[in-house]
């Protein structure tokens, strides 16, 4: 499921590119577990994380973490030390619900994309680099990128349909698209509703050789304001709440010379 998630904001991120556009869009995120036996297993572990002495444990675990020599050897090692601080944030959430994010801002220029989260277990942003045609994520407390793959291969078995159905978002009227396609081994729907009605924003402006899936959203006319994804796990709702065009700083669309590549950054 996780890296489901993680596939979807991928191909989010490069959805947002746009050929006229500079500015920000910030997105309300809700999602709803619908698995019972999840939901089970998940406030199970949350109930035995609120044992006085997992806490216990915990607290000794953050105080060994403030030792010098601890210190000295996650600096050293600064995927260790992203590893461990996402680890530990696991084990001290407030509950299932802090697995995912809240909110989400993505910031667009020059068709280049830096997506942030707010809440949830993921590290770091993700930034698409429209001259590269290639994802990263950074995370710049611990001054560390890894390389995103675009696993997204199956737009094949996509089915896109336009639906009668329209609604106002943000005073843009958007019609409603249903796309129904298999990944890895999960039916998924997905509801759209795009507006043509911001300028410089369509989707279907996406090239194919950067996106694996970009003949699905070909399909639809416009700019998404409204996601909803629908698995058998659970189900996501993505909103625009603001869409601001400003001006921003080429530097918050590059990776940092002394930012350190590693594989596999734990949060992929």
């Amino acid at each position: 499921m996780k890296k489901i998630f993680t596939a979807f904001l991928l191909t989010f991120s490069i959805i947002v590119q746009a050929q006229n556009f500079e500015g920000t869009i910030t997105w309300a995120i809700s999602s709803d577990i619908k698995d019972a036996k999840m939901k089970a297993q998940m406030e199970q572990g949350q109930q035995q994380m609120s044992d006085p002495a997992v806490q216990a444990q915990l607290k000794q675990m953050q105080e060994q973490m403030n030792d010098p020599q601890m210190k000295a050897m996650m600096e050293s090692n600064p995927q260790m030390k992203a590893q461990i601080e996402n680890a530990m944030k696991m084990a001290s959430g407030g509950g299932m619900d802090d697995m995912f994010p809240k909110s989400m801002v993505v910031k667009i220029k020059d068709q280049n994309t830096l997506t942030r989260m707010e809440g949830g277990m993921m590290i770091g942003d993700i930034l698409y680099l429209s001259d590269k045609g290639q994802s990263y994520r950074v995370d710049r407390d611990n001054k560390i990128y890894s390389v995103l793959s675009d696993n997204n291969n199956n737009s094949g078995n996509a089915k896109v349909t336009k639906t009668t159905a329209s609604a106002s978002i943000l005073g843009y009227k958007c019609q409603k698209y249903q796309v129904e396609m298999t990944e890895q081994g999960k039916k998924i729907t997905q509801y759209i509703w795009a507006t043509t009605e911001l300028k410089g924003m369509d989707m279907r402006s996406i090239s194919n050789e950067k996106m694996s899936n970009s003949a699905i959203y070909k399909e639809i006319d416009g700019f998404p304001l409204k996601i909803q994804m629908s698995m058998p796990e659970m189900e996501m709702i993505m909103e625009a709440k603001e869409v601001k065009k400003q001006s921003l700083p080429t530097s918050e669309f590059i990776i940092p010379s002394n930012f350190k590549e590693v594989k596999g950054m734990m949060g992929n």
